[in-house]
């Protein structure tokens, strides 16, 4: 049987769809009783089911919230969408989530679909080349926060880990650690802005302290150890402390498991990374990691959205929460 719709109850009942709209959603009060009474006969003979969706977007809102992420399969996203999820429901709304894989492309259609759904407002994971800002913003009217990155050209909420500052710290305690030669090995720090921070707090370090690095460039999510294995290699110093600085959660195992093949020794050769704390603690030896508050991150960024939702208002609203540096035996 083909799905009922409002127009064909208003069909049924001889009025109008606006009347039968007002009638689903509590206005008794502009309708007789007559019409009232025509109007849920039709509903009981046709076991009609009104869609909540349809319902919502006639209202003041749909009680959605489009949450955008570039990467949903690590444990840093995982985190990120369980502080969204608890404050969201909490507030009683729902979230609906995609996964641009760090891709423009995929960013706008997800941002398309969801505008198409009706949410009331975006948490977002904004790729560099982010093109929507305008369209959701002045077009469509609906507020946005951005968490873990931050686009300096757009003036906009957002909630973020102290990156540059975590990893500037931890690369000068390295270099009291004795650390003589520094390597990092990073994807395109173009695509994010917290990659650009990660990079620059790395590289800093070392320019105000007078030492040279090396860099590798390794493609995002790609197999990529036979590249790390002739570039170690190739830049390790037996005679020297070496330290290795990988600031992609997805690239530290396996830069962890190059380094075991060819059994460089740590802590000689020093390995700090991102996040991964279900297997970094676990590992031998295990490996020192710049902990982001992920869950954290997640709650605040709904709580300022939930914020303007209610609030009707858009104001800039930013805040920046601290890194945890846990060191462990991969580093002296």
């Amino acid at each position: 049987m083909a799905k009922v719709t409002i127009k064909d109850i208003a069909t049924l009942a001889q009025t109008s769809k606006t009347t039968v709209s007002f009638y689903l959603n509590g206005k008794f009060e502009k309708m007789s009783q007559e019409t009232r009474e025509r109007i849920a006969k039709v509903i009981r003979e046709t076991n009609y089911k009104p869609s909540a969706l349809a319902r919502s977007l006639n209202d003041k809102g749909s009680r959605l919230i489009g949450v955008l992420i570039g990467d949903i399969t690590n444990t840093f996203s995982n985190q990120i969408v369980k502080g969204i999820e608890d404050v969201a429901h909490a507030s009683g709304y729902q979230v609906i989530i995609g996964n641009s894989d760090y891709n423009s492309e995929n960013e706008d259609r997800y941002i398309e679909n969801m505008l198409s759904l009706g949410v009331d407002g975006f948490i977002i994971q904004p790729t560099a080349s982010f093109r929507k800002y305008s369209r959701i913003i002045n077009e469509e009217r609906k507020p946005m926060v951005f968490f873990d990155s931050q686009l300096y050209e757009h003036k906009t909420s957002w909630v973020k880990a102290n990156n540059y500052d975590a990893v500037y710290d931890a690369t000068t305690s390295c270099l009291q650690k004795g650390y003589e030669d520094f390597i990092i090995i990073t994807a395109d720090t173009s695509l994010l802005s917290t990659r650009i921070e990660r990079a620059s707090g790395f590289r800093d370090a070392l320019t105000d302290a007078g030492i040279a690095h090396q860099t590798l460039i390794i493609e995002d999510k790609k197999d990529e150890t036979e590249k790390i294995k002739a570039f170690l290699l190739h830049n390790i110093v037996p005679a020297r402390k070496t330290l290795i600085f990988v600031p992609n959660c997805w690239a530290l195992p396996m830069v962890f498991t190059t380094m075991k093949s060819l059994q460089i020794k740590m802590p000689e050769v020093g390995l700090i990374g991102f996040d991964n704390t279900e297997w970094t603690g676990l590992s031998s030896p295990t490996v020192s990691t710049i902990r982001q508050p992920a869950y954290e991150e997640g709650r605040q960024a709904t709580k300022l959205l939930v914020g303007h939702i209610e609030s009707g208002e858009v104001d800039e609203r930013q805040k920046v929460l601290d890194c945890e540096i846990n060191w462990q035996e991969s580093t002296l």
